[in-house]
């Protein structure tokens, strides 16, 4: 195993620093393969929909609706998993414009905060509806609600987990400039 010749954070070597890295880095590409498959997966039951309004061989099925919002949520969150990696999720411009890249550096692990603050919501409160979708089927499709719910939590976590990341590099650009 090769030594660490430039420790990090609490004494994690630069290649625990990358392998991590290339985890969150496969997890990100996941993410997109899994927002693709529920785009795709959504066509299907709005197809049916519309075709069943105006062909009659084809039959009205109910459970087509639930799926497609059920689709409809998971598509939402995974895809706003993703703009908190691409750093392309909303933001509120409330802090002046920085004039000095510590300043920026600052500024920027502020709204990393409060959106730690919404992620840990989202987990906190996310997981009583995990345990309450363990004893609750949807409907019309009978599907267990734990699959629904379970979209909260693990959005909070992902957020966390990407948000992690972007603090370390809002570290190291407050680290970098000098006094």
């Amino acid at each position: 195993m090769a030594k660490c010749h430039r420790p990090l954070f609490y004494g994690h070597c630069m290649n625990s620093q990358t392998r991590m890295k290339k985890i969150i880095n496969a997890y990100y590409s996941f993410l997109k393969v899994v927002l693709t498959t529920l785009m795709g997966i959504l066509i299907i039951p709005v197809t049916m929909q519309i075709f069943a309004r105006y062909v009659d061989f084809i039959p009205r099925y109910i459970w087509t609706e639930e799926l497609a919002r059920f689709c409809f949520i998971w598509i939402i969150l995974v895809g706003a998993m993703i703009a908190m990696r691409e750093n392309e999720h909303f933001t509120v411009d409330l802090l002046p414009t920085p004039k000095t890249s510590k300043g920026k550096a600052l500024s920027l692990m502020f709204v990393d905060l409060m959106t730690f603050t919404m992620a840990a919501i989202f987990v906190i409160w996310g997981w009583p509806l995990v345990k309450f979708g363990l004893l609750q089927t949807s409907e019309m499709a009978e599907l267990p609600m734990v699959f629904i719910y379970a979209a909260w939590p693990l959005t909070g976590l992902t957020w966390i987990l990407f948000l992690s990341e972007r603090v370390a590099d809002h570290i190291k650009l407050f680290r970098s400039v000098a006094p």
